[in-house]
């Protein structure tokens, strides 16, 4: 999968670059780029925001900038492009399994910052709006982040194993079951006795029934859907 990231900021994507996202990238399973948008600016210092018509508070990235960088990485307009937006239907497990199922899936990610960008290269370049929840950050960054992240588990050869999405949480509407290791006491509470019995058919009735009473207590919205 290879996934374009545009933003002011590319320095603040370094943690991509680690753990299993790292590793992936390194070993080929995913391809992400980061592109700064300010290499596109025609202004002589690169300038790539102003004052917003109609007056108001703060400032707002310029369309020129932004449609120049989207178009000369995908000037055939080949990947699925996505604002990062407060205004974008929400992230859930639904949009990311979509995602990240699309054969030799391409997407390209534009990071808004400030009071946000010109609606008219939204409108130009854009195919959807995605937000990660209903708040607002300074910056679409962290949401491209997430959502790189999110949907970087699902594709082949990132995780050890196919188990690790299959089980965890929101997989079937239900949250996740408790997780336990090394040592079997720890400050006086022991490890559940089904865990160390060896019988696979409990240990996973255990795990399904903990996490029907987990959601029920913490997420019952999930139950009901």
């Amino acid at each position: 999968m290879r996934i374009d990231i545009l933003t002011l900021f590319p320095e603040m994507f370094a943690p991509l670059k680690t753990s299993i996202i790292g590793k992936a990238t390194e070993n080929g399973a995913l391809d992400i780029r980061i592109t700064d948008i300010r290499a596109y600016s025609k202004d002589k210092h690169h300038k790539c925001d102003d004052t917003p018509f109609g007056g108001g508070a703060g400032m707002v990235m310029m369309a020129q900038p932004i449609y120049d960088a989207i178009n000369a990485i995908d000037p055939e307009h080949k990947s699925i492009r996505i604002y990062m937006s407060p205004k974008g239907k929400t992230l859930d497990m639904a949009t990311v399994k979509e995602l990240a199922g699309i054969e030799n899936a391409w997407l390209t990610l534009l990071c808004g910052h400030y009071e946000g960008v010109d609606q008219r290269v939204l409108d130009l370049c854009i195919d959807r709006e995605i937000s990660i929840g209903d708040y607002v950050l300074t910056g679409g960054e962290l949401p491209a982040m997430v959502l790189t992240d999110c949907v970087a588990r699902y594709v082949d050869g990132v995780l050890g194993s196919n188990d690790s999405v299959s089980e965890e949480s929101f997989s079937d509407n239900t949250l996740e079951y408790p997780h336990y290791t090394r040592p079997q006491v720890f400050e006086g509470l022991e490890v559940p006795e089904v865990l160390l019995s060896g019988h696979h058919a409990n240990i996973e009735k255990w795990r399904k029934q903990q996490s029907l009473e987990i959601t029920k207590r913490l997420r019952p919205d999930l139950l009901e859907d």
